[in-house]
């Protein structure tokens, strides 16, 4: 398997692995099952299934995704971003529907993976990740009023999408239950205050245990609040699985290819987010074509398993590490401690308040919005970007992803080809020999201490991912960016800056800037980083650069 370009991590860390990197391992995958129990939970009832079902793709995606991924400490399971899509799919078309939508996305995934498309994921502007995600969390939030405030629908009121969601909830307001929101509120308390205080038991779990105990212990207040067990079958043991409904008709296949394209793009965006993210963690560097196909592998042993769609959770998977889970076995462990659970203790699952679900999820829904992200944007993107995302969101809370994400990259790419338009000037020049260009770098001495690195061309999402790319070694005490070649540079590239800068301020580097054009000059000045960096280190030439940075050294 050596130089196969789809090699899972698992078998790159499993060479001389050490008895004390596995006890780090075994204590790190403990504590993500213990997180992902009430949020699998949590999130499959959001996704309009079973609570099992949650349970049941944490333990088959998180087992398979961990052993045939491209990341050394992904772990993956249930998300918030799929829950309306899971739940739109399966209001109109089943769990059968769901089922051959979610194979299909599987196939889909594999086949990105196979054909190496991991790498066009960057092609998703921030702009259109950051709109959709916040409206995805919004969306969360709307779903969790009902069963915070404890509110009862009238019969056959069934809302789907979140306006008709805003809807009922106004007309079922007479029903509130003034338990629910008393056992809710106190439940979203420890959420937000207990975590300030104590960091080593997730807060998930400590609400799920003071919400449930609230509801047995408390008079008066089981009148009021509908339990997961009341509404929900609540099985042990492994999942009993009947596919004689299951339709692979054509027409079948041909109406659910939306879904199951829409299930696939989301998965690969979140799974590779996620692996970015990771690899900023443990300073690793993750395979994304090895990924896709595990995500693939993943989401069809999910339902094959009786879950749902699953993908890289950001949230368990920064848990992971954080906790010293430095390969696969972490997440292979956390597949399963969470079996186990279903095996012998799957019932008391059953008496977890609905309050408290709607608690977790508002939680989840307020981390997953990143509202700082998105409000920083709007003050400090260009016009043409905060539309994108603006739209996006909008029409991802309105409608669905599929159409925001469609619209978003219509909009994008139509806003980026005007702007390459505008940027790009054709002028008369005499001919200039660049092994001669009295310009090059080549002649001038470069301190050992300096590296200086010249970036060419127009710096945007689609090239973004090259800024992370730059390295130099631990004698560095300059970084120079030559940027007289970058005439135009848009809100995702200005977001990979911040991060380099902030890579090189904790290794101890100074970052030096020279000869920026006016157009990203405006855009890093409005977004901060001029201030960041210190006007002072943007020098106008590459001699005052290579002359700021010799001053030490």
């Amino acid at each position: 398997m050596k130089g196969f370009y789809l090699k899972p991590k698992f078998f790159d860390t499993i060479r001389g692995y050490s008895g004390q990197q596995c006890v780090k391992d075994i204590i790190a995958g403990i504590i993500v099952a213990v997180i992902a129990l009430p949020l699998s939970i949590a999130l499959a009832i959001a996704s309009g299934v079973e609570p099992a079902c949650g349970i049941y793709t944490a333990i088959a995606a998180g087992f398979i995704v961990s052993f045939l991924g491209g990341s050394t400490v992904q772990i993956a399971g249930p998300t918030a971003a799929f829950a309306t899509i899971v739940a739109g799919i399966v209001a109109t078309q089943g769990m059968n529907g769901l089922f051959v939508a979610t194979i299909l996305a599987g196939i889909m995934l594999v086949l990105m993976g196979v054909f190496k498309l991991g790498a066009l994921i960057k092609y998703i502007p921030y702009t259109i990740t950051t709109g959709f995600t916040a409206g995805i969390a919004v969306t969360i939030l709307i779903g969790q009023i009902k069963d915070f405030l404890g509110l009862s629908y009238a019969e056959g009121v069934k809302p789907v999408e979140t306006i008709e969601k805003i809807e009922a909830n106004i007309e079922s307001m007479s029903t509130f239950s003034w338990q629910a929101l008393l056992v809710g509120a106190v439940c979203l308390l420890i959420l937000i205050v207990y975590p300030k205080f104590e960091k080593r038991v997730p807060p998930s779990l400590i609400a799920v245990f003071v919400g449930a105990l609230m509801v047995k212990f408390i008079p008066g207040l089981d009148d009021g609040v509908n339990t997961i067990g009341e509404l929900y079958d609540i099985p042990m043991g492994l999942p009993k699985l009947d596919f004689s409904g299951i339709d692979f008709s054509f027409a079948n296949i041909k109406a659910l290819l939306p879904d199951a394209f829409t299930i696939a793009i989301l998965a690969a965006i979140e799974s590779l987010l996620s692996c970015v993210v990771a690899d900023n963690m443990v300073n690793s560097r993750h395979n994304s074509n090895a990924e896709l196909v595990a995500q693939g592998a993943g989401n069809i042993a999910s339902v094959l398993f009786g879950g749902i769609p699953a993908t890289g959770a950001i949230a368990r998977t920064a848990a992971n590490a954080k906790n010293g889970g430095r390969t696969p076995v972490a997440g292979m462990v956390h597949a399963i401690v969470l079996l186990l659970v279903v095996l012998f203790l799957m019932p008391f699952a059953g008496l977890i308040p609905m309050p408290t679900i709607a608690a977790i999820l508002f939680m989840v829904a307020y981390n997953m919005s990143e509202w700082k992200r998105f409000v920083r944007v709007v003050k400090t993107a260009p016009a043409t970007d905060i539309a994108v995302m603006v739209v996006t969101f909008g029409l991802t809370v309105a409608f669905d992803l599929v159409i925001a994400i469609e619209v978003g990259l219509v909009m994008a790419f139509v806003f980026f080809m005007k702007r390459m338009s505008d940027e790009t000037k054709i002028t008369g020049w005499k001919s200039i020999d660049r092994d001669n260009d009295p310009d090059s770098i080549e002649l001038r001495a470069v301190p050992d201490h300096v590296k200086v690195f010249e970036i060419e061309g127009p710096l945007f999402f689609g090239s973004a991912d090259k800024i992370p790319e730059i390295i130099a070694d631990e004698d560095t005490e300059y970084i120079i960016l030559r940027m007289r070649g970058v005439t135009a540079l848009d809100s995702t590239a200005m977001n990979a800056l911040e991060a380099f800068h902030a890579k090189c301020r904790d290794n101890g580097t100074a970052l030096i800037l020279s000869h920026v054009h006016e157009q990203p000059y405006k855009i890093m000045k409005k977004a901060g980083f001029v201030d960041a960096v210190g006007e002072d280190f943007f020098c106008a030439h590459i001699d005052d650069a290579l002359k700021l940075a010799s001053k030490t050294g």
